[in-house]
C-alpha cells in the first residue's frame, strides 16, 4: 500500500509575533508519536562571504534573504518520504554556518517563518496555512526581550533594525499575505483555544488518512 502524502501546515505572522510558539505547541503535542517535523524558515538564510558589520547592515525581513530554492527542494523531499539535510543559521553571526542537521521525513511537516506565505511555490505545497496576528507594540517588545537574552545583541541595534527594515518590511511584504491563510490566530502561543482548534483538526487529518 502506498504512503499517505505528509501534510504540511504553514505558520506565519510578524517577527515576535508568537508564530513560532503556536508551531512548538503543534510539534510537541505530537512529538510523543515521532511523526512531526518542525522546519524554520530562518534556517535558510543565504550564506553571505560578506565581513560582519556589513551582514548586519543586510535586510534579513525582504523576501530575497531567503534560499527559498533550496527550501522549496528540501520540503519537496520531505513530501516523497526523503531525508534532508536542513542548514544551520548563527543569529549572533548573521550568516548561515557550514553544519547542517539531518531530518527523517514525518507524517507531519510544520513550517514556520515570516514570508512563507509571500512564496507561491511554498504556500503550493501547505494543506493548512496559519497567519499569526499580534499588535506591533507587542512584537516589537517581544522582539527586544528576546534579541537581547537569546541572540546577543544590543538595544541599539535592535531597535535600528526594527525600525529600519522589520516594521517597514512586514506591512510591504508579511501582512499582505493574510489573505493566503486558512485560520488567523490573534495573539500567538497565547490562544490556547486555537492551538486545540488546531490540534485537534491535525489529529481528525491523520487518523483519516490512517498515519497516526
Amino acid at each position: 500500500m502506498e504512503q499517505q502524502k505528509p501534510i504540511v501546515i504553514g505558520i506565519t505572522g510578524g517577527s515576535a509575533s508568537g508564530k513560532t510558539s503556536v508551531a512548538h505547541e503543534i510539534f510537541d503535542h505530537f512529538e510523543a508519536t515521532r511523526s512531526v517535523t518542525l522546519i524554520a524558515q530562518d534556517s535558510y538564510y543565504k550564506h553571505s562571504d560578506l565581513p560582519f558589520a556589513q551582514r548586519k547592515l543586510i535586510n534579513y525581513d525582504h523576501p530575497l534573504a531567503f534560499d527559498n530554492d533550496l527550501l522549496v527542494a528540501d520540503i519537496e523531499r520531505l513530501l516523497h518520504r526523503q531525508a534532508i539535510e536542513k542548514p544551520v543559521y548563527d543569529y549572533t553571526d548573521h550568516n548561515r554556518t557550514s553544519d547542517t542537521i539531518h531530518v527523517e521525513p514525518t507524517d507531519v511537516i510544520i513550517l514556520e517563518g515570516i514570508l512563507i506565505l509571500a512564496e507561491k511555490e511554498l504556500r503550493e505545497l501547505m494543506d493548512i496555512k496559519i497567519f499569526v496576528d499580534t499588535d506591533d507594540d507587542i512584537r516589537v517588545l517581544r522582539r527586544i526581550k528576546r534579541d537581547t537574552v537569546e541572540r546577543g545583541r544590543s538595544l541599539d541595534d535592535i531597535i535600528n533594525q526594527y525600525q529600519s527594515t522589520v516594521k517597514p518590511m512586514y506591512h510591504e511584504f508579511v501582512e499582505p499575505t493574510k489573505r493566503y491563510a486558512d485560520l488567523i490566530v490573534p495573539e500567538g502561543g497565547q490562544n490556547k483555544v486555537a492551538i486545540d482548534l488546531l490540534v485537534t483538526k491535525v489529529q481528525a487529518i491523520l487518523d483519516q488518512r490512517g498515519l497516526i
